[in-house]
């Protein structure tokens, strides 16, 4: 288990999202016993309920979810509670407007919706901090509850803030880091365009500008700065409601979203971690064409693996169950038979241990009422809970896979620094664009899975040294500590590869007057005098590879391998043909491969296949690239998944004899047929 995760399902769980405020009474205990029925065990309620236990200023009552709380002990339904802070009730707005979010131009964020506040006013901390305690010291040892959700989708709406409270707090937090203004100055480059700061008064927030000119280097601790707010938010809540809830009980959060160091949250704050996931966005009317296409919903997958490297073991607080959309936006189909089960073994196939359908009937009122639950409108027995009632029985034949491990044959690094970056930077943007869907899209069809691991001050050789290959797409930003990590996973055996545009700038954004590519040269042993976006006005740049075509797309560095350094491929167009696209250098037992592009799926197959690790499965299973395949597995067993993400029936081939999880019966070696949307795990 991962050191940041203290809390791990001990068996497959299925839950729902419930709403008891906004349901006649009437309808709770016919709603429980039918959710008992379908088998779900586990509801999470309370996230947007303020004002059911501080209908007032200072005035406190817990009678409403007091009856709730001790009905569902009676039914024996276990609740997972969240606190009510993503939802400030009209009193606390109207009086204290300070804990409203503003937009960039000062506008306020108004009552009416969510996650309309800031996570720096001093009074909305004070308010939460009251209410949370409340509420802890009242039902935080209630038998019925399992655990707890802090707030809800912390950073989602929106992810940059432009309160007062914010301004202030920015100024301080940058005060705290650089000392000085000489220091400050000097990091955010503010002698370019006469930017000078002479006193801390004139330090701000980013500020409304001409064009798109915010400058580079105070956006980057901009960001820094609404992950650390937001953190200290979580862990704020998080404090208090441990004075309170039993041991057992857990504490987390849902999430993934934006300008948010994740990895840093699950440390300091919680023993487990959940996530929202909606693959019908995939199929929605009012979404970029291009990321409805290719892959369509497999997609998912890729944000399931960011996930797993926050969290292992991890949750699902709120899995599709029906259509999406608000009454302002995201329209979209209604799931077709088979995709419920199909998304939701798309989660538990990436690690997921317990998943919990959103929600359990659909909204009557509000923005959400296309937001589509287990049930509709009508609240009758329907297709979807039939659905539900069959994926319980599923996930119950899984149980011998619950705390097993997702088996990568690689990772792909990431870090906070170069994500952030990536937002700022447009250049660094549309490489990261390119690159990690790709690497994706080669993971997805050549069927060899992967991880996501995170650099951070706490990432040990030991993390990194469990895969034999890393990927580290364009490592833009690169410090000494990254760097000396990098180079002990090489030399105690480890193979990493290099896209382009590595090691130029330092944590600060500056381009750093070295070499190229910079503190990373030593480990690639090149050297990068020109460089370039490939141009739209020439053909495709590619290079030669063993008598094969390799593609170098989107930008090229042009290498020059130094002493020790193999060239692999040469250009073979534009004005740098025959120069070196690819080099291989042996560092200690290991190797580093420097490409000098971006990637796409056919290079990252080519790359993958030379190091060695790609289809490792495939003398068990001939499968075609419209199934996903995923394994997971424990110390003694692996268990196969394979997925069809296709309206119609997909075949593949076993090379070997498995046995049926859903079914207990034996496989043959031989060609088997998945329906539309149809999911098979099986022992191998």
């Amino acid at each position: 288990m991962s050191k940041q995760q203290t809390f791990q399902w001990t068996e497959m769980t299925m839950g729902t999202c419930y709403y008891p405020e906004q349901w006649d009474e009437s309808l709770w205990e016919r709603d429980l016993d039918r959710m008992l029925e379908a088998g779900i065990s586990v509801i999470r309620i309370g996230e947007f309920a303020w004002s059911k236990f501080e209908p007032t200023e200072g005035t406190f009552t817990f009678a409403f979810f007091d009856r709730f709380l001790d009905l569902a002990q009676q039914k024996g339904m276990k609740v997972i509670f969240g606190t009510p802070t993503a939802t400030p009730p009209a009193w606390l707005t109207e009086r204290y407007p300070e804990v409203l979010n503003a937009r960039k131009d000062g506008v306020l964020y108004r009552h009416g919706g969510r996650r309309h506040y800031n996570y720096n006013s001093p009074k909305y901390r004070e308010l939460c901090s009251r209410i949370v305690e409340q509420i802890a010291a009242h039902i935080g040892a209630h038998p019925a509850i399992v655990g707890w959700q802090i707030d809800n989708e912390l950073n989602c709406e929106v992810n940059e803030f432009y309160s007062a409270a914010d301004d202030e707090a920015f100024r301080a937090f940058v005060r705290e880091k650089y000392r000085t203004l000489e220091t400050l100055n000097d990091s955010w480059g503010t002698a370019f365009w006469n930017q000078t700061y002479t006193s801390w008064e004139e330090v701000h927030l980013p500020r409304t500008l001409p064009g798109e000119q915010e400058n580079p280097h105070q956006m980057l601790d901009y960001y820094r700065f609404i992950s650390d707010s937001v953190t200290g938010f979580c862990q704020m809540q998080a404090t208090i409601l441990r004075k309170y809830i039993p041991e057992g009980v857990f504490i987390t959060t849902n999430g993934r979203f934006g300008h948010m160091d994740n990895h840093k949250m699950q440390r300091d704050s919680l023993d487990v971690y959940t996530y929202d996931s909606y693959p019908s966005f995939a199929f929605g009317l009012d979404r970029d064409p291009l990321h409805a296409q290719d892959l369509n919903d497999r997609r998912w997958s890729s944000h399931l693996n960011e996930v797993r490297s926050i969290c292992p073991h991890f949750g699902v607080m709120e899995q599709q169950s029906g259509a999406n959309g608000w009454t302002t936006r995201m329209e979209g189909p209604a799931p077709r038979p088979g995709q419920l089960t199909l998304w939701a073994m798309q989660s538990v196939a990436h690690g997921a241990d317990y998943i919990s359908f959103f929600r359990w009937r659909t909204a009557t009122r509000g923005t959400e009422i296309y937001w589509h639950g287990i049930l509709d409108y009508d609240n009758r027995d329907n297709r979807k809970l039939e659905e539900v009632k069959r994926f319980h029985r599923q996930l119950q034949a899984l149980q011998p896979l619950c705390g097993s491990r997702y088996a990568a044959q690689f990772a792909v690094l990431k870090d906070y620094d170069n994500e952030w970056d990536a937002e700022v930077d447009s250049w660094h943007r549309r490489l990261t664009w390119q690159s990690e869907p790709e690497i994706f899209a080669a993971s997805e069809l050549y069927h060899t899975p992967y991880d996501v691991v995170y650099l951070q001050e706490t990432t040990t050789e030991e993390e990194l040294s469990a895969y034999p290959v890393l990927i580290y797409p364009h490592p833009v930003i690169m410090d000494e500590g990254r760097a000396a990590l990098l180079e002990a996973y090489v030399k105690q055996g480890g193979t990493l590869i290099l896209g382009c545009r590595a090691g130029y700038k330092n944590p600060q954004g500056h381009c750093v007057m070295l070499p190229q590519p910079g503190l990373l040269q030593p480990l690639t042993g090149t050297d990068i005098h020109d460089f370039t976006f490939t141009s739209p006005a020439e053909e495709p740049t590619w290079a030669e590879w063993n008598g094969n075509r390799l593609d170098t797309p989107l930008f090229n560095d042009i290498l020059t391998p130094l002493e020790g350094t193999n060239v692999l491929a040469r250009y073979q167009n534009s004005y740098y043909q025959g120069e070196a696209a690819l080099t291989e250098r042996p560092v200690g037992n290991g190797r580093v491969l420097h490409f000098g592009a971006a990637f796409c799926r056919e290079s990252v197959r080519q790359l993958l296949d030379y190091v060695g690790v790609l289809e490792p499965y495939r003398q068990i299973v001939d499968a075609p690239k419209e199934l996903e395949l995923v394994v997971r597995e424990t110390k003694e067993k692996r268990y196969l998944f394979l997925l069809n993400y296709q309206p119609g029936p997909v075949s593949f081939t076993l090379k070997q004899e498995a046995v049926s999880l859903f079914t207990g019966e034996k496989l043959s070696a031989g060609t088997h047929t998945l329906p539309a949307y149809g999911v098979t795990v099986c022992e191998i």
